[in-house]
């Protein structure tokens, strides 16, 4: 894939106000600068958000979720030490599963509930499946689990465990994993496994049964060492770390985000290669390709592409992968990113954007054209 138009980067770099800029037809995109609404205090004491980590949209009621990191709080809002706000009224942590109305109101947070529970230290990635419940992972060094709650948080289910990895070919046990997603159809949860695995893994989700994996372009998975991505060396046969997400169609493709190859490989759900996009293939470092969702029309015309090292939202042509225009850029104002890390969209085709490092929040852009 060509890089974008010069044109299209300096109409981006421009956007601060409207980020949204479009070559030919495509969606456009405007943030919403009031949503979410302000988090409540707690005892004349603000809540805040430490970096979120993922964000989902519950499909029954249009409501938002989002799964943060307590732990990072900064210095000057909690004190990690003694336990307590730095000052009067800042600050506390909002619990790390948080639900929003479609206004962007806060409903009600959560966390563990049971000090024997395998809860990930490093939360990462959310997923609501069409029953309402909610999915946990995380990519701390021994985050090999994913965890299932009902709504109010109630633990249901565990695939994994805290610890020690097994690898890449295990049916037991996950490395790191950073994103999940059901097939109602088969009511099977395809996982991207991850941070620390090579693979996509697919599980039954209503026992958390192995059923499958596979690495890049179907192959088997490896964990040798894999040589830093250069953008004139041929395409890596293995999948890097992080395999980030794992996003599925209505026509039965199973999309993969290979973030530091800056490629979507697409695959059946059997794991037999389908086709893969390039997408800004001269990024190195964190890699360009962090998440995406597909368009909300039943054809799923677009891909809506998450660029956390460059700060963009591209759009996808889904049949060929080509660019047709992008929003956003690096930056801490409303329509801008720093880090932004995850994508959800609602059935109206709203885009829902989550941030780490020092973005730390959460952001809503309203379709405006389709």
């Amino acid at each position: 894939m060509k890089n974008l138009p010069v044109v299209l980067a300096l109409a981006v770099a421009a956007c601060a106000q409207n980020p949204s800029s479009t070559v030919g037809e495509a969606p456009s995109f405007r943030v919403d600068p009031a949503w979410p609404r302000a988090l409540p205090e707690e005892n004349g004491v603000q809540l805040v958000l430490g970096q979120v980590a993922g964000i989902a949209v519950d499909d029954r009621n249009g409501h938002v979720w989002i799964v943060h990191r307590p732990s990072t709080l900064l210095a000057d809002e909690w004190d990690a030490k003694a336990a307590r706000p730095v000052t009067h009224r800042c600050c506390k942590s909002a619990p790390p599963v948080v639900e929003f109305d479609a206004a962007g109101n806060y409903l009600r947070g959560w966390g563990p509930a049971e000090a024997k529970l395998e809860w990930p230290k490093s939360e990462h990635g959310i997923y609501i499946d069409p029953q309402g419940n909610v999915w946990i992972a995380g990519n701390g060094e021994e985050d090999n689990q994913i965890l299932k709650f009902t709504p109010e948080g109630k633990f249901l289910m565990q695939i994994g465990r805290a610890g020690k990895s097994e690898g890449s070919n295990s049916r037991t046990q996950l490395g790191r994993p950073a994103h999940m997603m059901m097939d109602p159809k088969s009511s099977e949860l395809y996982v991207a496994d991850g941070y620390g695995n090579h693979r996509v893994v697919v599980f039954d989700a209503r026992s958390g049964a192995y059923k499958r994996h596979w690495g890049a372009y179907g192959a088997e998975p490896s964990d040798e060492k894999q040589p830093a991505y250069e953008p004139s060396a041929a395409p890596a046969r293995q999948f890097g770390n992080p395999v980030h997400c794992v996003r599925l169609s209505n026509d039965g493709r199973v999309y993969v985000c290979d973030r530091v190859n800056n490629r979507i490989q697409v695959f059946e759900p059997t794991g037999r290669f389908v086709q893969e996009f390039r997408v800004e293939p001269l990024t190195r470092a964190n890699g360009a390709v962090w998440d995406m969702v597909l368009s909300h029309d039943a054809a799923q015309k677009y891909l809506y592409v998450a660029d956390g090292a460059n700060g963009r939202v591209y759009i996808l042509e889904r049949a060929t992968g080509r660019s047709l225009g992008a929003f956003g850029r690096t930056g801490r104002m409303a329509g801008e990113f720093k880090w932004v890390h995850n994508i959800a969209i609602d059935r109206q085709g709203n885009l829902y954007t989550s941030e780490v490092g020092f973005g730390r929040r959460a952001q809503k852009f309203t379709l405006m054209s389709f």
